[in-house]
């Protein structure tokens, strides 16, 4: 099982690549605030990292969305990783994105304020290994090749345009560990704000050298998430007909990956396992915390009545009530329904009568990636 610290206190605070990335030499990269294009741009003294005490080696993931920038720096344990920092904003860098299919000024500036701190969180963590990905807003806007280069200007990180593919992989290595393994199979989805990635997965025995995108029997990533589904529908005044309409306009979408992945609810011990903001809200709104609490929340099983039951009651609430549950807030509670509307297409195209909640995804597959490929688990390395 992968260890993960309790992110509750760390993960929301205003809240860090690498030394190496995946497709650039990230100490040098860094140190020089090197362009796209390999050309160093004067940004005054050079910085450099220190050294883990130890020797231990400090792994970083990174993931810019169409909502939300979030970081993870963890090290290597006999069982999986340790999380020793961590980081997550809301940016909204995919807003407007449905419409005018650009990147505006005032979420480019957002974005980029988030990944300074996050640069900063990975040098003050001595990071040496890592890997930087940008997923929807950047595959889609016309603008997003003039991003990236940007983001290399003014931060020194150099984030990689990840597919579909790759992202939807990601997330089902990130979460494979929450799958039953007495289930022949199961549906892994990851309700993004711009995309919503969703795979069959069956097989996968829970090791560690058995890489669960070997298990993937069909997969597919929709064009639509809960910021572009809520800038299509509107997510403040939500009435029963626009979220059926949401639903419907998914349930599209998911059509042919439905009848390719047909015979999944069919297995023995068959569910659903998700991993987003959307489930892991739905969660907390279940357990009726005072404040969200990963601990409580990451691995939990929910009943499919439950699942219902607080879907129902997020579409007879008020905007002001959604956005005062302290599972949701206001920065929130104008996406939650969309991606309600999102999950309900899923169950009623995957029925079942359990649902796993993962507060883990792509994040945890790219650190688990980067651990593997340098062989942690095998060197007796870890603590």
């Amino acid at each position: 099982m992968t260890v993960i610290d309790d992110l509750g206190a760390l993960e929301g605070a205003s809240p860090v690549p690498p030394l190496e990335t995946r497709h650039t030499r990230g100490a040098e990269a860094l140190r020089e605030g090197a362009g796209s294009h390999g050309r160093p741009h004067r940004r005054g003294p050079r910085r450099r990292f220190r050294n883990r005490p130890g020797g231990a080696t400090a792994y970083a993931a990174l993931d810019l969305g169409t909502n939300n920038c979030r970081l993870l720096v963890a090290e290597p344990t006999r069982g999986g990783f340790r999380v020793i920092d961590a980081f997550s904003r809301i940016v909204r860098l995919g807003e407007g994105l449905g419409t005018a299919n650009v990147l505006g000024e005032p979420a480019i500036a957002r974005a980029i304020e988030a990944l300074k701190i996050c640069r900063a969180k990975m040098e003050a963590r001595g990071v040496t290994r890592a890997r930087l990905v940008a997923t929807e807003a950047c595959r889609s806007a016309v603008n997003g090749p003039a991003f990236i280069s940007r983001v290399a200007r003014e931060t020194g990180l150099h984030l990689e345009v990840v597919d579909r593919r790759t992202e939807a992989f990601l997330a089902v290595r990130g979460c494979a560990s929450l799958l039953d393994p007495n289930a022949d199979g199961a549906i892994v989805f990851d309700i993004g704000g711009g995309s919503t990635e969703i795979a069959w997965v069956s097989g996968f025995s829970g090791g560690l050298d058995d890489d669960p995108g070997r298990h993937v029997q069909a997969w597919e990533s929709l064009p639509t998430g809960v910021v572009t589904l809520a800038e299509r529908h509107g997510g403040i005044d939500v009435t029963r007909d626009i979220f059926e309409a949401m639903v419907e306009e998914v349930s599209v979408l998911l059509a042919g990956f439905a009848e390719r992945a047909r015979e999944a609810s069919r297995g023995r011990h068959f569910h659903l396992l998700g991993t987003s903001g959307t489930v892991t809200t739905i969660a907390g709104v279940h357990l009726d915390l005072p404040r969200y609490d990963r601990r409580r929340v990451d691995g939990l099983w929910m009943a499919n009545v439950d699942a219902t039951r607080v879907i129902e009651r997020l579409i007879a609430a008020e905007y002001g009530e959604r956005a005062a549950n302290p599972c949701i807030g206001r920065e929130r509670a104008d996406l939650v329904l969309a991606g309600c509307a999102i999950l309900e297409a899923i169950r009623r195209a995957f029925p079942c009568e359990r649902l796993r909640i993962a507060d883990r995804g792509l994040r945890e597959g790219i650190l688990m990636g980067l651990m593997g490929e340098d062989g942690v688990w095998q060197k007796g390395t870890t603590r």
